[in-house]
């Protein structure tokens, strides 16, 4: 008999949805979700779920690339005992430094068969108690009218915390900030520019914006990621808090952030880094004062639910960015953790992540 830790089978498939509206940034867009399922199965039969969110525009990682190395990495898995999941991590990041939403799907389906197997949730195993977490909403890059109506339909769903896109048309992004002022009274904004000002375009920006009476809580990613400079002038002179995204990658990338001051916060995202080394930033920048974001890139909700079990977890998460079930067709409707207005509240999960992937959605590979 197979003894009940060990790794007897592992799968890849698709996860397939279309979305509401195509969501889109200053560095590309998605049309559709489209990733990799990744499953374990244990002695007992307990299985694991993870998921890699692949965004090419951003990380570079493609959707084929991540699958072969999903369907290379399962067999090496099969025989190992799950109780060695940090010693299988390591082992992980060693053998794909640049594919990083395959490690986090693999760290993923580790620790939600640990934790089912335990019969405990996840966020249990990370921290003592299950902290509720809102989300922000994004207004993706869109022209006026159509950013009016999704600022309408989120407001009366219940959200008051915005995240707009901007980066491409800076006389177009100043107006959907102003449409958010209107249209969501009371509610608070926040930037993110996905790396498409320079410095000196943000701060006039920003001028621009408190001239009209705006002031955003929060500016995520306003310059080029290896515009390092051009980071910390903007988070000297800014006013408000700013906040790295693309610029932290690693480990590496977050302590420079510290060591030169370079940003307020870091956006902290399970397909960056990993499970573990997100959870390693997340206690580094603690540690140093900043403020954190839980955020994601188009994820389904296995993968955002975790997130939200990380942050729920450890705590000390000052910005909740993981909104995209609600840019999925039926996405956020089938998540018994989320509620309509952004609300994760994890205290009713029994055992692991508590996400099975919708059968609609998965797509087997053979």
């Amino acid at each position: 008999m197979t003894k009940a830790t060990i790794i007897k089978m592992t799968s890849v498939g698709l996860l397939k949805a279309p979305l509401i509206q195509p969501f889109r940034t200053a560095l590309g867009q998605h049309d559709y979700l489209e990733n990799v399922l990744f499953t374990l199965e244990l002695g007992d039969g307990t299985k694991g779920f993870g998921e890699a969110a692949i965004a090419t525009h951003i990380t570079g990682e493609t959707l084929t690339e991540t699958m072969a190395n999903l369907k290379a990495i399962g067999p090496s898995l099969v025989g190992k005992d799950i109780a060695d999941y940090l010693q299988i991590s390591r082992e992980l990041h060693e053998r794909g430094p640049r594919n990083k939403s395959a490690v986090a799907a693999v760290e993923m389906a580790l620790l939600d068969a640990l934790t089912r197997q335990a019969k405990i949730p996840l966020w249990r195993f990370l921290g003592d108690r299950p902290r509720r977490l809102k989300t922000d909403i994004t207004i993706v890059i869109a022209d006026l009218a159509e950013t009016e109506d999704t600022i309408k339909k989120f407001y009366q769903q219940g959200f008051r915390i915005f995240k707009v896109k901007i980066g491409c048309d800076k006389e177009l992004d100043y107006k959907r900030i102003l449409a958010v002022q209107k249209l969501a009274p009371r509610s608070a904004i926040y930037l993110d520019a996905n790396q498409g000002y320079s410095a000196e375009e943000t701060l006039s920006f920003l001028k621009s914006l408190w001239r009209a009476g705006v002031t955003p809580e929060l500016v995520e990613q306003p310059v080029r990621k290896t515009d390092w400079e051009g980071l910390k002038k903007v988070t000297r002179l800014a006013g408000t808090v700013v906040c790295a995204d693309e610029s932290v990658g690693s480990l590496a990338d977050a302590q420079r952030v510290i060591r030169e001051k370079s940003a307020h916060a870091i956006n902290i995202k399970l397909m960056k880094f990993g499970f573990w080394e997100a959870r390693e930033i997340a206690l580094l920048a603690r540690a140093a004062a900043l403020k954190l974001m839980i955020g994601g890139m188009m994820e389904s909700s296995l993968a955002m639910t975790a997130a939200a079990h990380l942050a729920a977890g450890l705590g000390g998460f000052d910005y909740i960015d993981l909104d995209t079930p609600f840019f999925i067709k039926e996405g956020w409707e089938k998540n018994p953790y989320l509620s309509s207005c952004g609300v994760y509240d994890l205290r009713r999960v029994k055992a692991g992540i508590g996400i099975v992937p919708d059968e609609k959605m998965t797509v087997k590979i053979e």
